[in-house]
């Protein structure tokens, strides 16, 4: 990459220090300026080559065997082994330092800072990515699970995932992927999604849903925050399989559901903070019924039992 060949070149002293943090403002160069400085106090020697041939030509007049002086190939092997592994460990602390990751476990959310302030809330059994020391000119992240954003103004601020890209300058919006579910709610500003190369302009209470690779129609949302982040699951036509999965997430709990129609949709809402009540309030209203065995819940048709 040309970032390594120039900090390369920076090492050799074929680029000033100066020019490097140049080229690179974002980058913190304080961990390799000091194994650059411990190594350059392992310089050779300067040959005087007049004086080298001159006691050359003095030892070959006195017609004497030559002494031998051995090379200590081990304290040189050792001294070697040693730089290798200080400027390996340099490199290695600067390039993989600037990765930042946040995550959450079962039942678990967090609320944290980014470098430009902007404030990330990180739903249950999630993973947030980013660069640290790329951050100032390149705000991307990458997202794997659910999040709501508070963006502060300033260059795009960009969130992907493995459905597709979100893309704004400063608002406030909710990004969920879980798998073959991936929704976006803006909630204030405006914000761009791209899916299969196809842009979506989102403004307030606007929602861009795709299901198992369908895109589907949402009713607009009033509300100006995601329910999650008040501890409560919201859903608005959503099929009754993705519900599932957001009660297990909740609860750390594992549902079993081979005897009804998980492809329903649901509207509605329920609470993180009471398994019964939850579950109660996804099952009534689809005239369904449960039974709990320790962590293992199966749903049922009324009719069925």
């Amino acid at each position: 990459m040309t970032k390594e060949r120039d900090i390369l070149k920076w090492f050799n002293d074929e680029i000033s220090s100066e020019e490097i943090k140049r080229l690179y403002p974002d980058e913190d160069f304080s961990v390799l300026e000091k194994s650059r400085f411990y190594t350059k106090q392992f310089s050779l020697p300067e040959l005087d080559e007049e004086k080298a041939l001159a006691d050359f030509k003095a030892r070959q007049k006195q017609n004497k065997p030559a002494k031998v002086v051995p090379l200590n190939f081990r304290t040189f092997l050792k001294v070697a082994a040693v730089l290798a592994v200080m400027l390996g460990l340099s490199y290695a602390l600067f390039f993989n330092e600037a990765s930042v990751s946040y995550s959450t476990e079962i039942a678990q959310t967090e609320t944290f800072n980014l470098p430009d302030d902007s404030e990330v809330i990180l739903n249950a059994k999630s993973e947030l990515k980013f660069n640290k020391k790329t951050w100032a000119s390149n705000r991307s992240l990458n997202l794997d699970g659910e999040a709501f954003f508070k963006v502060t103004k300033g260059k795009t601020f960009t969130v992907e995932t493995s459905a597709g890209a979100v893309q704004v300058l400063g608002t406030q919006f909710n990004v969920k992927e879980r798998e073959d579910y991936f929704e976006v709610t803006c909630y204030e500003g405006s914000v761009s999604v791209t899916h299969h190369n196809k842009e979506t302009i989102l403004t307030p209470g606007k929602t861009f849903r795709v299901v198992k690779g369908e895109v589907m129609a949402v009713t607009e949302v009033t509300a100006k925050n995601p329910a999650w982040i008040i501890k409560e699951s919201s859903f608005n036509n959503v099929p009754l399989w993705q519900v599932i999965d957001e009660l297990e997430i909740q609860y750390g709990i594992t549902i079993l559901a081979n005897t009804v129609d998980t492809s329903q949709l649901y509207t509605g809402s329920f609470t993180h903070n009471d398994k019964n009540i939850a579950l109660q309030s996804v099952t009534i209203p689809l005239k369904l019924s449960y039974k709990i065995k320790g962590n293992t819940v199966e749903f049922y048709n009324y009719e069925s039992h």
